[in-house]
């Protein structure tokens, strides 16, 4: 059985609606890169990630992708990423606050389904 590990977000969190990545690699000693597919709706994202770890020694990744329009909004994003990275001593940092939940694979979407989620994706990228 494998891990699927994402974002516990609160309900109605703007983050939701970003599209989502998968990362895929080895829990075992497999020696073989990971592999990073989509862009995908979540729940798109999480249902295709549930049904390819379910049943294999695999890790999935689902975490949202930050499309930013130049260099110094990514900049922004990393100097964000290293301030929350130093957080006050006795505030756990984020790698340390982490829940794990048994989930059953679900429907994984199909392949229309998935093309219709990139349509939205684009459709919000673009507008």
């Amino acid at each position: 059985m494998g891990t699927l590990v994402t974002l516990d977000l609160p309900a109605g969190s703007p983050v939701a609606d970003l599209p989502w990545v998968i990362t895929i690699g080895s829990l075992g000693d497999d020696d073989w890169e990971p592999i990073v597919c989509g862009p995908y709706e979540r729940a798109h994202a999480l249902a295709l990630a549930q049904a390819v770890v379910a049943d294999e020694d695999l890790m999935a990744v689902v975490e949202p992708l930050l499309p930013r329009p130049d260099a110094e909004a990514i900049r922004d994003e990393i100097e964000l990423a290293r301030a929350a990275e130093e957080a006050p001593a006795g505030e756990p940092a984020a790698d340390d606050d982490f829940e794990t939940r048994r989930v059953r694979p679900g429907r994984a979407p199909t392949e229309a389904e998935v093309r219709a989620g990139w349509a939205r994706i684009a459709a919000r990228l673009s507008g």
